[in-house]
């Protein structure tokens, strides 16, 4: 699989619908800052190497969140980051998480999971908590 953001960026816009590339670095950028404030540890740092080098940072330079998200909570704080509408959000949450369950492998992946509260599997495009 291409790991350039190049190609990041057409998968995520391809799965969401957008028309234009900056629609889908947007939500790129909104959705990683909001998982990286989610994860810790190696967790975090073994997804950031996954991606493309310019995403890294989004995940290990957030701010720790101060409590867990439900997964409605966290489509609603990319809402809020981008001052955009909830179904906007989802649209870019789920676009990009299942972009991102696309080059974690499933270890990687449940660990990632593991740390969120249940439910967010689905974000992920995925049916089971695995």
């Amino acid at each position: 699989m291409d790991r350039s953001v190049e190609a990041l960026l057409d998968r995520v816009q391809e799965r969401a619908g957008y028309t234009r590339r900056q629609e889908a670095a947007g939500a790129v950028q909104s959705v990683l800052e909001v998982l990286g404030a989610h994860l810790v540890g190696d967790d975090r740092t073994d997804l950031a190497g996954l991606l493309p080098r310019q995403c890294a940072p989004l995940l290990t330079e957030a701010a720790p969140a101060s409590e867990p998200l439900t997964p409605t909570g966290f489509v609603e704080a990319v809402a809020a980051r981008d001052d955009g509408a909830v179904t906007d959000a989802r649209r870019a949450v789920t676009a990009v998480l299942a972009t991102v369950a696309e080059v974690a492998d499933d270890s990687l992946l449940r660990r990632i999971l593991t740390q969120l509260p249940p439910g967010h599997a689905g974000l992920f495009g995925r049916t089971d908590p695995m």
